[in-house]
């Protein structure tokens, strides 16, 4: 199998090309590296430095005729694309036509790109489904929608086979400190700094954290499974920010300092996903709890001594 992702140096990416190789893939990755880094691509990758708006990008697609095409490259910083949302447009929306156009041309067998729960915006519900309205608050989040929607239509039109992830606030090992969902990261760059974690608000916001591994299982699922479809790939589970802080004091030992600033333009309060949807058509569940989860991203940090 030849699978081709995009953003493949970056968090989930970089993650998702390693469990590729080790399933016998051969693996291209395609990144501007401006978000992901060369330290983190498999050495058994084949890496080319590109922008997925690029003519090149579509070229190389063309070219190497990849099996399966893993869609994760994004401008995925919500605040960013609030200040630029026609970058944030540019990006996630061109940036996707650009690569269906070419997963199309090229007869790839299926395209799996990375969503996320900022599609729903303000949805006040207590757990999220697939068939829930979908009402961004935030260009980010409008983007990834509307990259949503050009690809279900490609589908219609052009038979392009698809699976469509929208993921909970992903953590794990290699998250920068930026960025959709990386509030896990943050906090842990300002407890390796020795500086007080910074709260947003009351600190009762609650997220949906799942763990990048189970991401990449989901991803891996939906090469066979799942076809068509749009699924959400989470724990089903809301942790908010207060207790995110009580299970680092836990684990690091000491109860940190906190110090709480004014709520952010674009950020929602409330966000759990139903993963009913991936059991039955992905045959997937998520493996790894929050404690695990946030025990083994410390341990890289601390080990590493890199966020």
């Amino acid at each position: 199998m030849k699978a081709l992702v995009t953003g493949g140096a970056g968090f989930i990416g970089s993650h998702l090309v390693e469990e590729l190789i080790s399933k016998g893939a051969a693996v291209h990755v395609i990144d501007n590296l401006s978000s992901g880094y060369l330290d983190y691509v498999h050495p058994q990758a084949i890496l080319h430095n590109a922008d997925i708006c690029s003519e090149e990008a579509k070229k190389l697609i063309l070219n190497e005729k990849p099996d399966f095409v893993f869609h994760l490259a994004a401008q995925a910083d919500v605040g960013r694309s609030i200040q630029f949302p026609r970058h944030d447009a540019g990006v996630n929306i061109n940036g996707t036509i650009n690569i269906i156009e070419a997963c199309r041309e090229s007869s790839v067998k299926k395209v799996i790109f990375a969503s996320t729960s900022a599609v729903y915006g303000k949805l006040q519900k207590d757990l999220i489904s697939e068939k829930d309205i979908a009402v961004p608050i935030s260009y980010y989040g409008l983007s990834k929608l509307t990259a949503e929607a050009y690809i279900r239509l490609f589908s219609q039109l052009y038979e392009l086979p698809y699976t469509i992830l929208r993921y909970g606030n992903v953590y794990g090992p290699r998250q920068t400190a930026k960025g959709e969902g990386g509030v896990v990261a943050v906090f842990l760059e300002r407890l390796k700094k020795g500086v007080p974690l910074s709260i947003h608000g009351d600190g009762e916001q609650t997220r949906d954290f799942i763990f990048v591994e189970d991401i990449v299982q989901a991803n891996l699922a939906a090469i066979v499974r799942g076809n068509n479809e749009t699924i959400q790939v989470s724990t089903a589970k809301s942790t908010s920010i207060n207790q995110l802080v009580k299970i680092l004091s836990q684990i690091h030992g000491i109860t940190l300092d906190t110090i709480h600033t004014s709520e952010r333009t674009g950020d929602i309060k409330h966000s759990c996903l139903d993963n009913k949807k991936a059991a039955e058509f992905l045959h997937w569940s998520p493996k790894v709890d929050i404690f695990q989860g946030i025990m083994e991203t410390y341990t890289s940090v601390f080990k590493s001594g890199a966020v």
